[in-house]
């Protein structure tokens, strides 16, 4: 099926859609973005994912390239447009095209860019069923990564090396042998006795979407959380483990660095929590 991008108020054949030579997103990574999921044709914690957004520019001084109602229209009209009834919409915002030089441009508009793309909801399902793996990784990354930038290149070389030990995620350890989140996900454990653990808020992870509505399902669900980081030896120890994002919601790890967790396999809390992960994020929407 052909597909269909926007670029800058243009909605443009994949094939011809492309940004500036002097992008400062292609040149400096100075660019922030979203990845939203869609469901049955819906996108998923719409408002928490644009008001993100709106955190992320403002800590980098981009402005808005238009107002959250008009970026949320170009994201549901890309959807549209490509037809996705199950898949990811993924928004790009760069502070836009100038002569190359460090210092911000003044007078330049943001580059705009939103694509979208079809994800077999089964083959998603499949991999949930047998669980994956987790490759640890020492976090090399800069010290904001609370700010959802395109700076991913220490993400790539961790999945990638996850990649190559047919593991399906990595997960970043901090110099006091803390987890601190996946390459593309959040990191939880689910103790021996039942409490969900996951690493607090701060700059050292990002504030995950879906790490945030999973915490509104642990209330309605009344599973007790602890919000503080934990060691590679805890996770092995653990009863459960999974990690969250958009593209794959709640998805259980089942191997640590070739080790079982648990009994090697998707443990019932977790199950349970992918199950309801929806019906929780349709009733936090505003």
């Amino acid at each position: 099926m052909p597909r269909t991008v926007y670029v800058n108020g243009r909605y443009l054949p994949y094939a011809h859609a492309a940004v500036h030579v002097e992008d400062r997103g292609f040149q400096f990574a100075d660019a922030v973005y979203e990845v939203a999921e869609v469901w049955r044709g819906r996108l998923v914690d719409e408002a928490r994912h644009m008001a993100r957004l709106e955190r992320s520019l403002t800590e980098l001084e981009i402005p808005p390239p238009m107002s959250q109602a008009a970026l949320a229209h170009v994201m549901r009209e890309t959807v549209r447009r490509n037809r996705v009834a199950n898949g990811l919409v993924y928004l790009q915002v760069s502070r836009g095209e100038a002569p190359r030089d460090f210092p911000f441009p003044k007078d330049v508009a943001p580059t705009l860019v939103c694509i979208a793309r079809s994800i077999d909801p089964a083959k998603i399902a499949a991999r949930a069923d047998g669980g994956i793996g987790v490759k640890t990784m020492p976090d090399i990354r800069w010290a904001r990564c609370d700010i959802k930038t395109v700076m991913l290149l220490p993400a790539c070389l961790a999945k990638e090396a996850a990649r190559r030990e047919d593991a399906g995620e990595a997960w970043f350890v901090d110099e006091s042998g803390l987890v601190t989140e996946g390459a593309s996900s959040n990191a939880w454990i689910v103790t021996r006795a039942g409490r969900l653990v996951t690493r607090p808020l701060g700059h050292d992870i990002l504030p995950g979407v879906t790490r945030r509505t999973l915490v509104d399902l642990l209330g309605i669900e009344g599973l007790e959380l602890d919000e503080r980081a934990f060691s590679v030896a805890e996770a092995l120890a653990a009863g459960e483990a999974f990690v969250t994002s958009a593209s794959a919601t709640v998805m259980p790890v089942v191997r640590i660095d070739g080790r079982p967790v648990g009994d090697g396999r998707p443990g019932p809390i977790t199950l349970k929590l992918r199950l309801n992960f929806h019906h929780a994020a349709a009733i936090s929407e505003p």
